[in-house]
């Protein structure tokens, strides 16, 4: 009878050490991904999230101890790119996305980076390894480099501001050795990051590359003209007019230089004209902007790096149509992969150990090498196969993108439009 008993005893336990097993196998690893939903970016940035997931799972999912478990996908709109919401609604949408979905970890993240920065305490309070890809501010590097073991989950794999610095001072520098540019004028978004691109970028060249700045126009998100500001940019002589916006509305500033033929190049990053639909958007009205994709992949194929174009071809296939955010999509697919084998270097969903094993990443990704930085930001340079990589590119007249730097994969040279002029010859 004792006999009966106890084998009775030790087939159950087996039985319900195999559900467990199971159950384990089927659960999912959550991924939290809190964002503007509606915003270009955003938009883009969950369907590369959802592409790499799909890719990942088609192949049995992550390894976890041994384990092989699938990844699931949780999205809240957090609603920071939209005019007057307060950063309050955005930290709000994150803890309940965190408290309530009980994610292992959190992808893309806020839009602005007034929302991540004040988020910072939130993810470290709950311990939720965060991998950005859209809010830029360096200020979050700074906190994490001052609390390295509160901040050791959050990272950064977009480019900063500081980098997008560094892009668009060597663009200008190029352009003064070519046409003998030195006057720039500057407009902005106000916002927190594009202001402080803008100013970075004006101090930069004005300090080492012997640019004289005439003048800053900053103007509100949702604002629709920019005749005043172009017209003052004429009148104070610019050469180079350096634009920095993330507003669906900065591409009429573009139709309005064209139809009013200012004598000066624009230059810097207008979100609505990165991707190749930004031709028929504007009525094929844009030829001469030399505009800058923030992440080789970000809605632009890039011919001497093939893993760029492979994820831009995908994303086109899968959703059947191109991207046109120039950043975002690119680091988001590839911090799934970073996620996924952080994971599975730590054999556990350990956030602190899944931590630990993000900030030793060194992989090859869509966006070039991927390496972390002491304030755990992606290092970006000029060579994909040393760095994570940006790219500035100038429309043509025949609705083409041709990138004209870094050199290690540019395809042509700047071209002027026909009303101006280059100031040597």
């Amino acid at each position: 009878m004792k006999k009966t008993v106890f084998v009775g005893v030790m087939l159950a336990l087996l039985h319900f050490s195999f559900l467990s097993v199971t159950c384990e196998a089927n659960e999912p690893i959550l991924i939290g991904l809190p964002t503007a939903v509606t915003a270009l970016e955003g938009k883009e940035c969950i369907k590369a999230v959802e592409l790499a997931v799909e890719e990942i799972n088609a192949k049995g999912g992550v390894n976890v101890g041994g384990t092989k478990r699938p990844l699931k996908v949780e999205t809240i709109d957090l609603r920071d790119s939209s005019p007057g919401v307060p950063v309050s609604e955005a930290l709000l949408g994150m803890e309940k996305m965190i408290t309530e979905k009980k994610v292992n970890a959190i992808v893309v993240g806020p839009f602005r980076s007034e929302s991540l920065i004040a988020g910072m305490d939130l993810i470290a309070k709950h311990k939720v390894p965060f991998l950005g890809t859209i809010a830029m501010s360096p200020k979050s590097e700074e906190k994490v480099k001052e609390s390295p073991d509160k901040y050791k989950y959050v990272f950064r794999v977009c480019l900063n501001s500081k980098y997008l610095v560094s892009y668009l001072a060597q663009a200008l520098d190029f352009m003064k050795s070519e046409f003998g540019y030195d006057q720039l004028y500057v407009m902005t978004q106000d916002v927190l990051w594009a202001k402080a691109t803008g100013k970075g970028t004006a101090d930069v060249v004005e300090a080492k590359m012997g640019y004289k700045v005439s003048g800053q126009e900053v103007y509100p998100t949702g604002a629709s003209d920019f005749s005043a500001g172009l017209i003052k940019a004429k009148n104070q002589n610019a050469q180079i007019i350096l634009t920095v916006f993330d507003m669906p509305q900065s591409g009429i500033l573009l139709k309005q230089w064209k139809s009013m033929k200012i004598p000066a190049m624009v230059a810097g990053f207008i979100s609505p004209m990165a991707g190749q639909g930004a031709w028929k958007t504007f009525e094929g009205k844009i030829g001469g902007l030399i505009n800058t994709n923030f992440e080789i992949g970000s809605a632009i194929p890039v011919e001497k790096y093939p893993a760029a174009t492979k994820f831009y071809e995908s994303y086109q296939k899968r959703f059947g149509q191109p991207m046109e955010a120039g950043h975002g999509p690119a680091p988001s697919y590839d911090s799934v992969y970073i996620l996924a084998e952080a994971i599975e270097r730590a054999g556990s969903l350990d956030p602190d150990k899944v931590s630990d094993e993000i900030r030793k990443t060194d992989r090859q990704g869509v966006i070039g090498r991927i390496k972390f930085d002491d304030g755990n930001q992606v290092i970006y340079g000029n060579d994909p196969t040393q760095t994570a990589l940006g790219c500035v590119s100038q429309w043509t007249e025949d609705g083409k993108r041709v990138i004209v730097y870094p050199k290690s994969i540019a395809e042509g040279a700047i071209k002027l439009p026909e009303w101006i002029q280059p100031a040597k010859k």
